[in-house]
This record gives C-alpha cells, sequence and structure tokens, in this order.
C-alpha cells in the first residue's frame, strides 16, 4: 500500500555556491584585473614569452620547409605581424590564466596567500577600502561581480575580466582584519 505521504527530497540549490571546492585556499572568486598581472609570478611571464615566440617561430618553419610557390617574400610580411600579434594575445591569456587559477585555488598559491594578507592587512592599517574605491553604485557594483566571477577559467574561450572594484569576492574579510589588529598590537608592545 503506497503511503500519500510526500518525503522531502533534497534539491539542488537554485543557485550554486559562489565558491568551488579546491586543494587550495581561495584568495578571490573575482578579482581585479590589475591584482592579477601584479600576482603572476615570473614563470608565468616565462611561458607568455615561450608561446609568444613559439607562434612566428612555427610561421616561419612552415614557411622555410614548404614554401608557398609564385608569392612574392614580401607577402608574408602581413601574415607575419598576425601571427607575433596572436603570439603576443596567445602568451598574455596564458599568463593571466595561470596567474588566475593561483586566486581560485586551482593550484599551489602559497606566495599569493602571503601577498594577499600583506596587501590587504596594510590596506586596513591605512584605513582604505580593502578592494579599493569605486564610482558605480552598489547594485551595479553587485552586476559587475556577477558578471566577472570565476571568468578566469574559461580565459581563452571569451576573454572577460574584472576592472571593477567591488566588495564582492567570496572570502572571509574578518582575517584581514584579525591580522591588523594582531600586528598592531604587536607594534605597540614593542
Amino acid at each position: 500500500m503506497a503511503s500519500n505521504v510526500q518525503t522531502e527530497q533534497q534539491h539542488p540549490p537554485v543557485f550554486p555556491n559562489k565558491t568551488l571546492p579546491t586543494e587550495y585556499p581561495l584568495i578571490d572568486n573575482d578579482p581585479h584585473f590589475k591584482r592579477v598581472v601584479r600576482y603572476a609570478r615570473p614563470s608565468d611571464w616565462a611561458w607568455a614569452a615561450g608561446v609568444a615566440v613559439a607562434m612566428p617561430t612555427a610561421y616561419v618553419a612552415m614557411e622555410r620547409v614548404s614554401p608557398f610557390p609564385g608569392v612574392a617574400r614580401d607577402a608574408f610580411r602581413g601574415p607575419m605581424r598576425l601571427t607575433i600579434a596572436l603570439g603576443l594575445a596567445g602568451g598574455f591569456l596564458l599568463a593571466y590564466s595561470k596567474s588566475a587559477n593561483r586566486f581560485y585555488g586551482f593550484s599551489e598559491n602559497r606566495r599569493e596567500v602571503d601577498l594577499d594578507m600583506r596587501e590587504m592587512t596594510d590596506r586596513v592599517k591605512k584605513g582604505e577600502p580593502l578592494y579599493g574605491h569605486s564610482r558605480l553604485s552598489e547594485y551595479m557594483q553587485g552586476v559587475a561581480s556577477r558578471q566577472t566571477r570565476y571568468t578566469g577559467v574559461n580565459v581563452a574561450v571569451l576573454p572577460w575580466f574584472n576592472f571593477v572594484n567591488h566588495p564582492h569576492h567570496g572570502v572571509d574579510t574578518a582575517k584581514y582584519y584579525q591580522n591588523a589588529e594582531r600586528e598592531l598590537e604587536a607594534e605597540r608592545t614593542r
């Protein structure tokens, strides 16, 4: 005999959690463009340089191996400029993606965690807003944060960057204030 009592089923939330499960700590789920570039490691820029050099090198190698018959040498200037531009853009996007993935906690980020703590603690000590000033309304800051959260994951598909200062970053900012209090207390006791 079937029971008329409906059992409550577990449904996934309508809006997914703002943080993804990662092996490393989340620093920021919507980092500002300048922070991502500033926190990039030298190894990221080395990879970027490698990609930037690889594309024109491959183009020249293909032309040497199998030249296009009947075309003057000067005709390859335009395509060569294009491969250089694509190499530079691809290299930059690779460096940006590697740096952004550390903000999200997708790869080892001990250095970035320390840099973030230092930067934010210094801002707290100076009495500045943690993520900078914004001329946008609170509503527009929320819109901007929802549009750019975790966009560094798909930067190769659609380069979409956060250029807006806003307070929505998916982390508990109390840790910065607590660290600033500890440092100020240590300075007073000296």
